[in-house]
């Protein structure tokens, strides 16, 4: 079964960069679109980003756009999310998670589609 664990979160202020790390055990990750969504407090979780399991297609949330960057290396089983130009709305729990099937339906970011989510990585952008 499917496990992922994210890592890489902080503090950071605002202006600066971080990565976090999304790393799969389990399975093989090579069969998933790998979603990254994040979830501030008092707010629903919302969809930033997602990879298809191949890494050639992507999709962004449009606050993150041209910011956001999410890549994946399936040798070791890991998808990345590096995050520029960081701001203090930025700042929530992220959390990664798996979605098979039809890419573009993936890309609706619906966190019904997704499931092994991970713990979650705490980001807190500073202004």
């Amino acid at each position: 079964q499917l496990q992922l664990v994210e890592s890489g979160g902080g503090l950071v202020q605002s202006g600066g960069s971080l990565r976090l790390s999304c790393a799969a055990s389990g399975a093989t990750l090579d069969y998933y679109h790998i979603g990254w969504f994040r979830q501030a407090p008092g707010k629903e979780r919302e969809g930033v980003s997602c990879i298809s399991s191949s890494g050639d297609r992507t999709k962004y949330a449009d606050p993150v756009k041209g910011r956001f960057t999410v890549s994946r290396d399936n040798a070791k089983s890991t998808v990345y999310l590096q995050m520029n130009i960081l701001k203090p709305e930025d700042t929530a729990v992220y959390y990664c998670a798996a979605s098979t099937g039809i890419f573009g339906l993936a890309t609706l970011m619906r966190t019904e589609r997704f499931g092994s989510w991970g713990q979650g990585t705490q980001v807190t952008v500073s202004s």
